[in-house]
Formats: C-alpha cells, sequence, structure tokens
C-alpha cells in the first residue's frame, strides 16, 4: 500500500507548533501540533473532546466559517487537523487558530454539544485542563508566522 503522507514526516525532530499537513486541491489541511510526539505528555482524553467541541464551535462560527470543512483530533493524542478552503490565507488560518485557542482558553460555562441527546460521550470533558492547554499553546501560536507553517527536515 502507499504510504500516506502524514506517516512520512519525522515524528522524531517535529514541534509543538501549526504546520501545513498536505494541500489537497482547494482544501488546506492544517497540523496543530499541541504536544512533542513520543515524549510521553499526551492530550487527556475529556482535555482532548472538550478542545474538539470549543475549537470547532468557535471556527464554524468565525468570520471564516465559509472555508472551515473539519476541525478533528489526532488520534495519537498530540494535536488537531485543521482543514479549510483555500479561499483563506495562511495567515488568515494562523489568525483563526490563534482566536480559536483564546476562545477555549477563556471559556466559561456549558461546552457547546455537551448534552447527552448532542454528544456521544457526552461525561468525558475536561474544561479545565482544555483551558490550561490553550494558553500554554498560545505561548507558540502567538510566534507562529507564514514562515514556520514548513515541516522540518533535519
Amino acid at each position: 500500500m502507499k504510504r500516506i503522507a502524514s506517516f512520512t514526516v519525522n515524528h522524531d525532530i517535529l514541534e509543538r507548533g501549526m504546520y501545513i499537513s498536505r494541500i489537497d486541491g482547494d482544501a488546506v489541511t492544517y497540523d496543530i501540533r499541541m504536544k512533542k510526539p513520543n515524549a510521553g505528555d499526551y492530550l487527556g482524553n475529556g482535555e482532548l473532546h472538550t478542545t474538539e467541541h470549543l475549537f470547532a464551535t468557535y471556527a464554524r462560527n468565525s468570520r471564516y466559517s465559509d472555508s472551515v470543512i473539519y476541525v478533528g483530533p489526532m488520534g495519537c493524542r498530540t494535536g488537531f487537523y485543521l482543514i479549510v478552503r483555500d479561499k483563506i490565507t495562511n495567515d488568515e488560518a494562523i489568525e483563526l487558530v490563534k482566536e480559536s485557542f483564546r476562545f477555549i482558553a477563556e471559556f466559561e460555562g456549558e461546552i457547546p454539544g455537551s448534552k447527552k441527546e448532542e454528544c456521544g460521550n457526552y461525561l468525558e470533558h475536561d474544561l479545565p485542563a482544555a483551558k490550561k492547554t490553550a494558553r500554554q499553546m498560545l505561548e507558540i501560536l502567538e510566534k507562529i508566522t507564514e514562515a514556520d507553517l514548513s515541516y522540518k527536515t533535519a
């Protein structure tokens, strides 16, 4: 079988940050890497779940909502994928991710979509952990520029 693109990235040298994972026609997939791979520190299930609800809610209600295709977690629990149409620039995508993480870091109240009838695992949420990790990730995101969006190769 053909090796998929994300498995060709050297995870041994991958750092926290934001990267362009792939471009497929008008769809751009961004790798929002919140944890260093294989370093023993991963997003907890409740934290991951809450971040997903808040990130997706914010992104799909932002001024870029028409461009957002998907927001979802990585199975390895080190981050998220954001897939957008290329109607938005890389700089706008960076700003969207920063705004989303500010929203998560400051969020108070009921987590959107967290009622039993709205969610397949409504009991597994961790807002304090999601907020803490969002604040930590913002320290990285505030420094990200378009020049940082390429994976490092060595």
